[in-house]
């Protein structure tokens, strides 16, 4: 009996514009899924940087916990990314939407001078060290390149994003629809997903091609 590869995944909330963008979530998880592997989805317990009406696409008034609202993508099957260790699994993935740039991080505020989340600094990193893949979709991307530097990635044509990406010491490859860059050596793979103008289909392609380039890896 093969014992099936296990796949780590960093939500960052729920909703695109304060948290974890579902459609690329969602696929991912159905992409992992789908090739016969397994997921475990984690998330930190903190404090969203704010909460937006995505009805009106204007902040509201309260606070809301990044590990309570992507316990609704996971169905409640979720736990604290301080109890992620690497030895545990065989990659990790990060799908995009702003609470990867104003969660995990404050790439959306603070450009190239941005901090990361703590826990989310630690499971990269500690992935990174253990040789294993690290998958990214979207703005996500970004994050991997302030934690890891000298890295190659893809957040598909936005020259500001990209141009940040390069401060941070990272290397940008412009992208398409669908394409996954591969950075052999540092075993990463980033796919630019919403950070185009998509559709759900164009998502899942590229939901399905970082997923395998990841898992072609692990």
């Amino acid at each position: 009996m093969t014992t099936k590869k296990q796949v780590a995944v960093i939500l960052s909330g729920c909703g695109v514009y304060d948290g974890a963008e579902i459609h690329e979530s969602v696929l991912s998880l159905l992409a992992i899924a789908k090739q016969g592997a397994e997921y475990t989805i984690f998330a930190p317990d903190v404090d969203q940087h704010h909460v937006i009406n995505h009805l009106k696409g204007e902040p509201s008034n309260e606070t809301r916990n990044v590990l309570v609202e992507a316990a609704r993508i996971a169905r409640g099957s979720i736990k604290p990314l301080s109890e992620y260790a690497a030895k545990n699994f065989n990659a990790l993935l990060l799908p995009g939407g702003f609470g990867a740039a104003k969660n995990l991080s404050t790439v959306a505020f603070d450009g190239p001078n941005c901090n990361v989340e703590a826990e989310t600094e630690r499971a990269v990193r500690e992935t990174h060290t253990a040789g294993k893949p690290i998958g990214a979709l979207c703005i996500a991307p970004a994050v991997i390149a302030k934690i890891l530097g000298d890295v190659t990635v893809t957040i598909g044509q936005d020259e500001g994003t990209a141009q940040a990406i390069e401060a941070m010491g990272g290397n940008h490859m412009t992208t398409n629809h669908g394409e996954v860059i591969v950075d052999e050596a540092n075993k990463i793979a980033t796919t630019p997903c919403y950070m185009l103008d998509a559709n759900i289909l164009q998502i899942a392609e590229g939901a399905e091609n970082v997923v395998k380039a990841v898992l072609e890896m692990a």
